[in-house]
């Protein structure tokens, strides 16, 4: 790979990490709104989203390893 795709893919990868731990701190400052309708769904979602995050987060940093 030449170097500039290495440096902007490198860069896309750390701009996607950046981006899923500011979605992980958003999802761990939400408060639930027991009152409102729908809320065990919504927090049901957003914590299957976390996971998801987290687990994108650990296969990207592997990736980052292995160069």
């Amino acid at each position: 790979m030449p170097a500039d795709n290495a440096t902007n893919h490198q860069s896309d990868r750390t701009r996607t990490l950046r981006h899923l731990r500011e979605l992980i701190a958003a999802l761990d400052r939400r408060v639930p709104q027991i009152e409102r309708a729908g809320e065990i769904a919504i927090a049901r979602e957003g914590r299957a989203l976390r996971e998801k995050a987290l687990q994108r987060i650990a296969e990207l940093e592997a990736g980052l390893e292995t160069r």
